[in-house]
């Protein structure tokens, strides 16, 4: 599809004055990493309405990675490196899932109804998909290709969160590291948080083989990008001073990469 085609459809969901579908920080950055946050707002389109929501339902895990954009943000910020983050909720479209996957457009979760996306017509999810879903994809892939013409291939990182009680049981875990493929950035994010006194899963609390994983797989995955996706127990980055001290390890972690991956490959070709 077209960028002119995502421009005309945009309107039919979005007003003029409302936000646009994601945010690219620091678009010129050469330093090859590439941060992603699929599930960095709780904002709802205007004509959406509250989905059927209250207030609380509508700022809950379910409809934002709580604490996963702020922390996306202070990186991009302190590293100088490029990052692209989605502008509208989660369950407006979910921009981590397969669009036949039912949970792209969740209907029941912890709990929660969410109204508006029951009896969703096909047409209802091809508009959304259409004004939030694909430009927010299109513009993760021109970060992929400027990044990787301007020098090595850039390191992937997906950025999200996780509640720390679902389903009335509490998650002990405070960081995960997902992974499939690239075991070398696992290693480089096991290690680091675990130095800094994490309690960090491999591959939990969700996996990184998991068909759940849309962002990796088709951006990273399909273009062999090393890349890692992370979870942070929302209750860390649930204010400015837990945002600050849990992106301050990530940066120390973030800044090894280069060297790591340059290592690796010497041991490939050795």
């Amino acid at each position: 599809m077209t960028r002119e085609s995502h421009a005309g459809i945009v309107h039919a969901l979005l007003s003029p004055g409302e936000p646009g579908p994601f945010r690219v920080l620091n678009p010129l950055a050469e330093q090859p990493i590439l941060l992603v946050c699929d599930h960095a707002s709780h904002r709802f389109p205007k004509s959406l309405g509250d989905m059927g929501l209250d207030p609380f339902a509508r700022r809950c895990h379910l409809a934002i990675d709580i604490g996963a954009g702020p922390v996306t943000q202070h990186l991009a910020k302190s590293l100088g490196v490029t990052a692209v983050l989605q502008n509208y909720s989660r369950l407006v479209v979910d921009c981590n899932r397969q669009l036949m996957d039912p949970s792209a457009f969740l209907e029941y979760g912890d709990g929660i109804l969410v109204a508006g996306n029951r009896n969703l017509r096909q047409a209802d999810k091809d508009l959304r998909a259409s004004a939030l879903y694909w430009p927010y994809h299109c513009a993760i892939d021109e970060q992929v290709k400027r990044l990787s013409r301007a020098g090595p291939l850039p390191a992937f990182i997906s950025i999200h969160s996780f509640t720390p009680v679902l389903n009335g049981e509490s998650r002990a875990l405070q960081i995960g590291v997902m992974w499939d493929k690239d075991e070398v950035m696992r290693d480089i994010f096991l290690e680091g948080f675990r130095e800094a006194g994490y309690l960090v899963g491999d591959n939990e609390p969700y996996s990184g083989k998991a068909p759940q994983d849309f962002t990796i797989d088709h951006h990273a995955e399909e273009n062999q990008l090393p890349h890692v996706g992370l979870e942070i127990r929302q209750d860390l980055v649930d204010d400015v001073a837990g945002v600050r001290k849990i992106a301050d390890v990530m940066q120390r972690i973030i800044e090894k990469i280069p060297g790591r991956l340059a290592e690796a490959d010497q041991r490939v070709s050795a």
